[in-house]
Formats: C-alpha cells, sequence, structure tokens
C-alpha cells in the first residue's frame, strides 16, 4: 500500500464518496460514477473515469489514489491452493488462501496482521496482535489477484479476528454485498469469529452472511486452556445470541471443531456438545489439527475423527468432515502466519 497521504479510493462506501465529491465540490452524480469504475470495471488508473470531466479526475488525482497493491508473492500447493502474500500499509506482511474446488473457488480472507485472540493452535496467534485491515486493505486481497473474476465463494478465515475488527469489516461486507458495490448476495459470504459476543449481535443485525464460530471445546473450562477469549466471552454466551436468529431459511450457522487427540473427542465431548447447540439449527464442521512448529498437539487416527462426526450425526447434529488442503504450502486451516517475514 502507498506510504502518502492521499485517500485510497477502493475501500470507500458510498456514503464516503458522496463526502468525498462533496468536499472537491465535484457533480452530485460523480459518486455514482466513481463506484461503478471502482466495483463494476475495476479501474486501475483514474484518468480511466472517462465520464467525469477532465476538472473532476485532476482533483481526484490531487485527493486520492486508487489504493490497490499487487501481492508479493504466491506460493502454489501440490492440491492447486495458492497462498498469496501481501505487504500492508504499516509494513506488516498478511497472506490470504485460495481454494480451488471444482466448479468453487473460495478466498479466504484476512482481517487483522496478526491476532490478539492467541488460540494455542493456530500458527496466526503466536504472531500476536499488529494492526488491523483497513477496508481497502480486506478488499485489496479480493481484487488484486488473477482469480478475482473468477471467485465463487468467500470466508474471513484467515489471518485475525474479523469481529475484533468489527467497523472495517463491516464497511468491506457493505461494498460487496450492495447494489452499488460489488453485488455479491450473502450467501456466498461466510465471516468466521472465535466468539466475540459483544460485536457478534452487530454483524447479525447488520449483514445476511453465514456465520462460523470456532467452538473447539464445549467445556468451558478445558476450552480457556486452547482458546483464552473464553475468559471474556463464554462460549455459552455466544450460543444463547445464536438461538436469537432465525438460521433455517438461507442463512446458515456452522461451528468449526478442530480435533485434538485426548483433548477434545471423547463421547462426553459428544455430549455436552449436543447439550450446548440443542435448538441452534448448525452444523459442525471438522477440521484435522496441522501441526505447527513446538505443538504438543496432534491430531488422531482418521478413524478416530470419523467416528466422531457419525456419532455426532446420529445425535441429531449435522456433522463434516472438513478436507485439509494447501498444508503443503502453509495454507490449511491455523496455518497462516508471517512472523519470519516481519
Amino acid at each position: 500500500m502507498s506510504s502518502t497521504t492521499k485517500k485510497p479510493l477502493y475501500g470507500a462506501t458510498m456514503e464516503q464518496l458522496k463526502g468525498l465529491c462533496e468536499s472537491l465540490e465535484l457533480p452530485r452524480f460523480a459518486p455514482k460514477q466513481i463506484a461503478k469504475w471502482l466495483y463494476t470495471r475495476f479501474v486501475t488508473d483514474i484518468d480511466a473515469m472517462t465520464d467525469l470531466s477532465k476538472v473532476a479526475r485532476e482533483r481526484l488525482k490531487e485527493a486520492c489514489e486508487l489504493g490497490l497493491s499487487a501481492p508479493l508473492k504466491v506460493s502454489v500447493s501440490q492440491d492447486g491452493t495458492k497462498k498469496y502474500l501481501f505487504r500492508t500499509s504499516q509494513g506488516e506482511f498478511i497472506e490470504s488462501a485460495l481454494i480451488p474446488d471444482g466448479e468453487r473457488m473460495t478466498l479466504c480472507v484476512s482481517s487483522q496482521a496478526g491476532c490478539r485472540m492467541g488460540c494455542v493452535f493456530c500458527a496466526t496467534g503466536r504472531m500476536g496482535f499488529r494492526h488491523q485491515l483497513s477496508a481497502t486493505e480486506i478488499l485489496n486481497q479480493i481484487l488484486s489477484i488473477p482469480e478475482r473474476d473468477k471467485l465463487t465463494n468467500l470466508v474471513f478465515m484467515g489471518m485475525g479476528e474479523p469481529l475484533d475488527n468489527i467497523d472495517n469489516l463491516m464497511q468491506t461486507l457493505d461494498i460487496l454485498t450492495s447494489e452499488w458495490g460489488l453485488a455479491w448476495s450473502p450467501t456466498r459470504i461466510t465471516v468466521s469469529t472465535s466468539g466475540v459476543a459483544k460485536t457478534l449481535p452487530r454483524l447479525l443485525d447488520e449483514s445476511k452472511v453465514h456465520i462460523a464460530v470456532s467452538l473447539h471445546n464445549p467445556f468451558p473450562e478445558e476450552r480457556k486452556e486452547i482458546m483464552p477469549i473464553e475468559n471474556a466471552y463464554s462460549i455459552k454466551e455466544v450460543c444463547d445470541i445464536l438461538r436469537r436468529y432465525d438460521f433455517t431459511h438461507q442463512r446458515r450457522v456452522s461451528f468449526e471443531y478442530i480435533v485434538l487427540e485426548g483433548m477434545n473427542c471423547s463421547f462426553r465431548h459428544i455430549k455436552e456438545l449436543s447439550r450446548l447447540l440443542d435448538g441452534i439449527k448448525c452444523r459442525i464442521n471438522l477440521i484435522r489439527f496441522h501441526k505447527i512448529p513446538d505443538s504438543p498437539f496432534y491430531s488422531p487416527e482418521l478413524e478416530k475423527i470419523i467416528e466422531f462426526r457419525d456419532t455426532l450425526t446420529k445425535r441429531g447434529i449435522q456433522t463434516t468432515l472438513r478436507a485439509s488442503r494447501g498444508e503443503d504450502i502453509e495454507a490449511a486451516c491455523g496455518l497462516l502466519s508471517t512472523a519470519e517475514k516481519s
């Protein structure tokens, strides 16, 4: 990203474009024209906005820049997954993962440089928190890759906790789903959270995107040992919030569950999961633990994970086992980390 003081145009909402155009004394129709150039035509040069007058374009160039920057590096997995590396405006690094699967192409987007949640099984959590990503920096991961026009789904499951950056997350979702923006259906977008109960209602009230909650253990004391957020916001509180919303139609809620040998996959965990999630129409996505350096955790044998899945399903909780993708390039769940590059 540029280090100049110019305002980035990409990442601006319609209201912000209106305020900008008013301050630059541009015509009242200019905000809609600019939004179309940005989010429909993906303009790469302000001078290319040819339905604006030359005077208007000159004023825009004096005050603004487009704000996008190409990825610094791409790593390609043997399974086709790609990991893109970006530099942020504050000189940090972030990663996003592109996962092709038949006709489906999903981009896993980061919302922070680092993360302050401190989940012990996650490489990003080991980095600590660096800074919030702006809406421009979040959107840049989507718009600056070669596969931009082929994307079918977005998941905010990359580096960082999206609900710990709620303002910039909501601004990005506004751009993604508004008719003046990219006009994506919210059913193509999933936002993951470790359970920030303070801001979860805002996401649920102001958007219609799918929700994925990182659960990993239904017992509070055991969850605290691997997810410090349990000390601030209990998983019970998160589930109580979710029960107030309708997930019986197009919107979905899922619970992510990294399976850890000897820690969270016994029959007593199954019973507690059934109790905790009672009354919430949801699914559980089981995830094999991906080893990170110096970690004491490891994944059970596949047969044990399958038995865990099937037992949960028999108890009425739809449970799936997510395929691991991009592990050889450290792009799989829990592996995104740029600490060595910072």
